[in-house]
């Protein structure tokens, strides 16, 4: 049975589109994580984790090594509305 050669060039084209855009999409995702893999199944941990993570370095995907938080740290906390008196 022979081959239609003329299909393999939409088929080509299709396949590399496909292939492109999956690519593309990753580098992008990736880049915005500074280059670590996306997070699947968050828990409330993880999004508190995220959160002090995001406080501590700007960015939450970011993680510090000083073994103590800066001084700010300690004033941009997420109860900031909550008033103690």
């Amino acid at each position: 049975m022979p081959v239609p050669w003329e299909a393999l060039i939409p088929f080509a084209l299709l396949t590399t589109m496909f292939g492109a855009a999956g690519t593309l999409l990753n580098t992008s995702k990736r880049l915005q994580n500074q280059g670590k893999p996306v997070r699947h199944n968050l828990d409330a941990w993880d999004e508190m984790m995220m959160d002090r993570d995001k406080r501590l370095t700007g960015h939450k995907r970011g993680q510090s090594t000083e073994p103590f938080a800066p001084e700010e740290f300690e004033t941009n906390s997420a109860w900031y509305t909550e008033r103690a008196s």
